[in-house]
């Protein structure tokens, strides 16, 4: 069995700070560097929670290999793919990056909640008791094989009354903590960080990819009264379901726009390339009464490109129809499953797959909610050809440490202090934990 990999954490950012980050979104379709400036500002009504505004300093972006569903299948590819992005991104901001921090779809990303009680001997609820909790809680969400990704406190109870966001002062006997955990393999993660190692790079801290998409798209009030993000790459879907400005859901699964690519090839017998140009240019998830008068042009395998074959688009969408509807429908029924119904509730579509003509419409048709494309918000400096939702996890991914303060992880690392150990074994073995 993997044993678990304990992932570097970030330190807290101050709100009163400016501070320089580079972010790196390694998909199956293109791996995307930004280098970014973040300067302090107000609070926004529409996005309360950011202490920090993004300026982007540079960006790069290349064509992804090595990368399927998520997960590094080609080292050398992968990280040659990594340099490219990083050195164009480096070139245009002109400073020298030393570490990222980086999203991750892959490794069968999924979610659990976790709690515990403990008892309260004083008059009230004590900041000890607190971390008394937390600290229970935290050491419950070890898996074999899996490492913590995320660790959100989703509440507190007082004597089994539940939704208690700040207990502290308040009377009781029994004091709970719920956590919301996002973990993902252990060996897919080795091989993503060891990637990126390979560059000279160190990694600050690993981000799931629904959590970066969430971040980066939704408003306030949309995470406030809860929405559902359904990140749509070139090789894999990522769900996150937000509640009360929390994440309390997040799964993946390995479908996504190469698959629909894929489809096209196969069937019209055509270079990857051009299924993906037709897809692109003249695909969409509906049908419309002029498909059948529109042909296309497209040239087979080994054939003469000056001859090419045409074919009505009513052919190519019925090929493209189909697989969008699987990924939906998968989708739906992954998160009808996990207790999450879709039915009624607004969805925001982001990821470069997402921007498939049709596709919000065939969203409406299946999934039964309030749909909308979802692109990055808050953020300057941005080219315009960037501003769309291929790149709404690299921009979440620079949000990410200004919501990082709020989550616990395992005692020791997570930004709240440990109780004192006394006597000469207790100072020395505190000594040993933060010296080696």
């Amino acid at each position: 069995m993997t044993q678990p990999l304990v992932l570097p954490r970030l330190k807290p950012l101050s709100p009163r700070k400016s501070a320089t980050l580079c972010v790196l979104d390694i998909g199956c379709s293109k791996v995307v560097c930004l280098i970014a400036r973040l300067e302090p500002v107000e609070s926004s009504d529409a996005l309360r929670g950011r202490t920090h505004r993004a300026r982007i300093l540079g960006i790069g972006h290349q064509r992804s290999r090595g990368v399927k569903a998520g997960v590094v299948v080609n080292m050398e590819e992968a990280e040659a793919s990594v340099r490219l992005a990083v050195d164009a991104a480096e070139r245009m901001a002109r400073v020298q990056v030393e570490s990222v921090i980086v999203a991750n779809a892959g490794g069968r990303l999924s979610a659990a909640c976790f709690q515990a009680n403990v008892p309260i001997y004083g008059a009230g609820v004590t900041a000890n008791d607190l971390h008394r909790v937390l600290e229970a809680t935290a050491l419950r969400t070890a898996q074999p094989g899996r490492s913590v990704l995320h660790s959100l406190p989703n509440g507190f109870s007082l004597d089994g009354a539940s939704g208690i966001r700040d207990p502290r002062g308040m009377m009781g006997e029994k004091l709970g903590a719920q956590f919301h955990v996002v973990s993902a393999d252990s060996a897919a993660l080795r091989n993503l960080m060891l990637a990126i190692e390979r560059c000279h790079l160190s990694v600050e801290a690993v981000v799931a990819t629904p959590y970066a998409a969430g971040l980066s798209v939704l408003v306030d009030d949309e995470a406030q009264l809860g929405a559902i993000v359904l990140d749509i790459g070139g090789g894999s879907v990522s769900t996150g379901v937000f509640q009360d400005s929390k994440l309390v859901h997040a799964d993946a699964f390995a479908l996504g726009g190469r698959h629909v690519t894929m489809d096209i090839a196969r069937v019209l017998n055509i270079p990857l390339r051009d299924a993906e140009r037709l897809k692109t240019l003249h695909g969409s998830a509906i049908f419309s009464p002029s498909d059948e008068r529109e042909t296309l042009p497209i040239v087979q395998v080994a054939e003469d490109r000056d001859n090419p074959a045409h074919i009505p688009r009513a052919h190519l969408n019925r090929i493209i129809a189909p697989r969008v509807e699987e990924i939906l429908e998968l989708a739906r029924d992954r998160l009808n499953a996990a207790g999450h119904p879709v039915a009624g509730r607004r969805v925001v579509l982001t990821g470069g797959a997402s921007q498939l003509t049709g596709l919000p419409d065939a969203a409406r048709r299946i999934l039964g909610g309030q749909i909308r494309i979802g692109r990055p918000l808050g953020v300057q400096g941005l080219p315009d050809s960037a501003k769309n939702p291929g790149f709404a996890v690299a921009v979440g991914l620079l949000i990410y440490p200004q919501f990082s303060a709020g989550e616990y992880f395992e005692p020791g690392r997570s930004g709240v202090s440990a109780p004192v150990s006394k006597g000469y074994f207790g100072r020395m073995g505190r000594w040993l934990r933060e010296s080696f």
